[in-house]
């Protein structure tokens, strides 16, 4: 009887069923666009930082860094001494490299690790050190001295009131020639858990370092670096004045970013050729569940109250250009207009329903003068919403699912960036999105100071469908039917049967 009466009513009350289905599919199909598109934003962000901070990291500690104090030798110099380099036919060649920790960073004592660990909800932590490998490589003109003879050693008759011009350098005349390379070095615990940029780079070639490695010169390069230096693995590599063998060659497990170093060895030489034994540059922290990482930060806050430590969201911000308009448009106008429209589709559903049930009065007087139930008269009107909200919520779904369908086919590329100096927490985002420097390789600095560069990288945009989110559509437009019907049905019930004989009347 119930079946039959809801058959005959929906079918003859075509119009009503179709406005209502209508406006509840465009509302749920909006609902799904929304959540996908935001959810292909937050995957890209996180694809952005991933090649930075690792896959799966969820908390990251550094220190901010230390500003220059009054009366301070501003950028990068470089010191000789009196008998540095070689002199060959009026000309010096000198070289140094110096491996320092990153400039905009301040490295921090690495007890702070254990403290990380001994904090409830920690899964797995692991510290690192970064640093900047920078070489200078030169030939200078010998410089002779006012009123000196360099044949003879004697004074010259009339070169008192000025000195002498250079003599030799690499062209002969007195001119002078050097350059500065500079590339990032990343010391970490080969023994410790893979969390942060360890997590985020594979092996392609050679090995990884290995807890064996501790105390030895070996290194392991990013791929791309080691094709633009033309090094290969069973080479060796000038560190901080100190020759690597070349054993291993990672690249990003990520294909939006690059790794987060150009050369990796072991924590505990990083730390001694750069004059920084017991200290770290940063921590990664992950979480045992999702729901830790606030209570984390928390704990972590109040432990390390001189450090800065960030989450994902913290990270996140700093990700700009269209990926990051993307996102903002997404959580603020995609949100508030799916409420909008599915709170005029529940209108419209309510709106019908009532006018529907005016529309029945005779109707709904003669079933209850004949014995029907307030309950039975306001199942029936909720019975016949909720059909009507299911077809909505059907080809909403499936007008949703088009939508996300030509997104994934269109694939809007967006930009992902930041402008920072290329170092440091900030540098190596820098760095991830591909930032080159006045040297031409990721994060080279020129002399006199570190590089400002604007990373730049392009993330495609997929809008993925999750089984959560079409779950959420169906309770959506099971909810807008129930509701329409509960006050159709409540309007109804309380018709009385002699309102019918005065509407037959």
């Amino acid at each position: 009887m119930f079946a039959t009466y809801l058959r005959r009513e929906l079918v003859n009350r075509r119009k009503q069923t179709v406005i209502i289905a209508i406006g509840m599919a465009l509302a749920i199909a909006l609902v799904i666009i929304v959540n996908s598109v935001a959810a292909g934003v937050k995957d890209a962000q996180a694809r952005v930082l991933g090649g930075v901070y690792g896959v799966g990291t969820d908390v990251t500690i550094s220190k901010a860094a230390t500003p220059p104090t009054a009366g301070g030798t501003p950028g990068q110099r470089f010191d000789f001494g009196s008998g540095a380099g070689a002199t060959a036919d009026g000309t010096t060649a000198v070289s140094t490299s110096r491996l320092e920790a990153d400039r905009g960073t301040t490295t921090f004592d690495s007890s702070a690790l254990g403290t990380v660990t001994g904090v409830d909800g920690v899964s797995k932590a692991a510290g690192v050190l970064a640093l900047t490998n920078t070489t200078f490589d030169g030939k200078l003109p010998e410089r002779r001295e006012a009123g000196t003879d360099t044949a003879t050693g004697g004074a010259t008759a009339g070169s008192s009131a000025a000195a002498a011009p250079p003599a030799g350098g690499p062209d002969g005349s007195g001119g002078s020639s050097f350059n500065v390379d500079s590339f990032t070095v990343l010391g970490f615990d080969a023994s410790a858990d893979a969390v942060g940029p360890l997590s985020a780079v594979t092996l392609t070639q050679g090995r990884t370092l290995t807890a064996a490695d501790a105390g030895t010169d070996v290194a392991v390069l990013d791929s791309t670096y080691a094709s633009t230096a033309s090094l290969t693995v069973g080479g060796t590599i000038d560190v901080g004045g100190t020759t690597f063998q070349i054993v291993g060659l990672v690249s990003s497990s990520s294909g939006d970013a690059s790794t987060a170093s150009n050369v990796y060895i072991p924590l505990d030489v990083a730390q001694t050729l750069s004059g920084q034994a017991g200290k770290l540059s940063s921590v990664y922290v992950q979480a045992t569940s999702a729901s830790d990482i606030a209570s984390i930060k928390t704990a972590l806050q109040a432990a390390l109250p001189t450090n800065t430590i960030s989450t994902q969201d913290d990270l996140a911000a700093s990700v700009s250009g269209s990926l990051s308009t993307a996102s903002s448009l997404v959580t603020n106008l995609g949100t508030w207009l799916s409420i909008i429209v599915l709170a005029a589709a529940f209108l419209i559903a309510i709106l019908f329903t009532i006018s529907g049930v005016t529309r029945r009065t005779r109707e709904f007087g003669t079933l209850k003068a004949i014995g029907w139930s307030n309950r039975r008269i306001t199942g029936q009107v909720a019975g016949e919403s909720l059909v009507q909200g299911l077809i909505g919520g059907v080809a909403g779904i499936a007008i949703g699912l088009v939508g996300v369908l030509v997104v994934n086919i269109i694939a809007p590329t967006l930009s992902a960036g930041a402008t920072s100096q290329a170092s440091g927490r900030t540098g190596r985002l820098a760095e991830a999105a591909g930032a080159t420097g006045p040297g031409g390789g990721p994060g080279s600095a020129g002399f006199g100071g570190s590089t400002q560069a604007m990373a730049t990288t392009d993330v495609v945009l997929n809008a993925p469908v999750t089984v959560s989110v079409i779950l959420i559509t169906v309770g959506l437009a099971v909810a807008g039917g129930l509701l329409a019907g509960a006050i159709g049905g409540w309007r109804a019930s309380r018709l009385r049967p002699a309102e019918a004989l005065r509407a037959v009347a």
